[in-house]
């Protein structure tokens, strides 16, 4: 029998092939995205509350912040209140990438649907709601605070 992870895996990963080839041209790799997404969606969040938002291990945040700043994405300043943190912005190229990725991102979901009915597409979304759900609960219960 198949597991629920394995598919999971699978679709996972070629969503990173199709952002990785669509997103190239603007100099974001099949992962950025979600940096992108978060970081224009809460301008200033601390690299930390970052990690736990997407789930990403500290390191690999602040390896992809390092080329996301690299590429002129976002810039790095340390947070306010505590200046071991860095707080991390958006730049206008950022802003001005955002409606591509997101276009990009529709695209994907698109493809993936497009046999599905509409009722399939509730169904199905709202079973991967619950999976997640789960999923962050399973996270949260075994490891607290998500940090590494």
């Amino acid at each position: 029998m198949d597991s629920l992870t394995k598919f999971i895996n699978r679709t996972s990963r070629c969503g990173i092939l199709y952002r990785e080839k669509r997103l190239s041209k603007y100099g974001l790799n099949g992962v950025q995205h979600a940096y992108l997404l978060n970081i224009c969606r809460n301008p200033g969040i601390s690299q930390e509350n970052l990690a736990k938002l997407i789930f990403v291990n500290k390191s690999n945040v602040a390896r992809q912040l390092a080329l996301l700043e690299e590429n002129g994405f976002i810039t790095r300043e340390p947070c306010e209140n505590d200046k071991r943190q860095m707080s991390v912005f958006p730049t206008q190229k950022a802003i001005d990438t955002l409606p591509k990725v997101i276009e990009v991102l529709d695209e994907l979901n698109g493809k993936l649907l497009e046999d599905f009915s509409d009722e399939e597409r509730r169904l199905l979304i709202s079973m991967m709601e619950r999976v997640t759900d789960k999923a962050i609960k399973l996270i949260d219960e075994s490891f607290g605070d998500r940090e590494e």
